[in-house]
């Protein structure tokens, strides 16, 4: 049975894979590690794992994951302090997950360009597999270390992938207008994310300089080898948890609203956790699933793509489980279902 850790483990999305973690059949929690000093125990951080995980957090120790037969670490670290600690850990054949964007990107320089910092572990950037197993499964399969993506781009990339690939729509001018819950913005407090600013208003924020914009565009050129061109932004909704995008894109010449549909429902039928929909979907249908659902709609001339996930699931936890499975050789819906 794999022993897996998690780093950085007092954040929702870890909080959201120890709970997955804890119904799988094949994995057991060995270590849980915080840079905090004032909670002793994960279920001091997260009380909902009262009585279902007694372990303590430690500070990170390589030595102390060796020691304990570490198989697979779930990095939950912030980008650049996260790509610090894999560089060692991967040298001990520990296989590594990360969350953090240190290696989603294609290349150093737009990574630096848009996080501000110098890359701790240059050399690995451009050959890490990204997560996303609807997409990228082959090389997921088997890996040491994958790029988890972030949540934006997941349900950009999940509707807009295939039909940039069969060249069904235009690779420019592709508009992503995205809502997200409130935990997108995680757990450490922040003004502009406390419940008195937050409800019962809407914002937009980072337009055209959210740092997922170069993942979306650097992962659609790379899965449809095109050079595609991409608005995106990003709005803080009143809500816990979800992304709902909606996306505006015109088709290529005569090609029709249900051409599109049945493209996706082709290239979908056999993927455990794409529902592609009739009707627009809600936040709600997915909720804390595995889950990304996709409606193709048309409006003025323009294909209008809607799709909702549970921005701490598909958009982070769940989709390293599934992962984490296919590394692992297990059936890639374990503890997903």
């Amino acid at each position: 049975m794999p022993k897996v850790a998690i780093l950085g483990a007092t954040g929702y999305t870890a909080r959201e894979l120890i709970l997955l973690l804890l119904r799988h059949p094949h994995v057991e929690i060995v270590c849980v590690t915080s840079r905090q000093s004032d909670v002793d125990t994960i279920a001091d951080s997260h009380p909902r794992l009262a009585g279902r995980l007694d372990l303590k957090l430690t500070r990170f120790d390589l030595d102390h994951l060796t020691n304990e037969g570490v198989d697979t670490v779930f990095s939950c670290l912030p980008h650049a302090a996260s790509a610090q600690v894999i560089r060692p850990i991967l040298e001990q054949g520990i296989r590594v997950i990360d969350f953090s964007a240190d290696y989603r990107l294609g290349d150093v320089s737009t990574f630096e360009q848009w996080y501000g910092v110098a890359h701790p572990d240059a050399e690995r950037v451009g050959s890490v597999p990204y997560g996303l197993p609807e997409l990228f499964r082959d090389e997921i399969r088997g890996s040491t270390l994958v790029a988890n993506p972030g949540c934006f781009p997941t349900s950009a990339l999940l509707p807009l992938g295939p039909l940039l690939k069969q060249g069904l729509i235009a690779e420019t001018n592709l508009i992503i207008d995205a809502k997200t819950g409130v935990s997108g913005g995680g757990r450490s407090p922040k003004p502009g994310f406390h419940y008195v600013e937050c409800n019962e208003s809407i914002r937009a924020y980072g337009v055209g300089t959210h740092r997922h914009t170069p993942e979306i565009n650097q992962l659609l050129d790379r899965y449809a080898g095109a050079n595609t061109n991409v608005v995106f932004t990003p709005h803080l909704a009143p809500m816990d948890r979800g992304i709902l995008s909606t996306i505006y894109c015109a088709p290529q010449a005569e090609v029709s609203r249900q051409q599109i549909h049945e493209c996706l429902l082709d290239f979908y039928r056999d993927e455990p956790f794409v529902r592609v929909v009739d009707t627009p979907p809600a936040t709600k249908q997915v909720t804390q699933t595995n889950f990304c659902d996709i409606a193709v709609n048309e409006s003025a001339g323009m294909i209008v793509l809607t799709s909702a996930i549970d921005n701490l699931i598909k958009g982070a936890s769940g989709l390293a489980v599934q992962n984490f499975n296919l590394m692992s050789g297990f059936e890639e819906t374990t503890a997903l279902l």
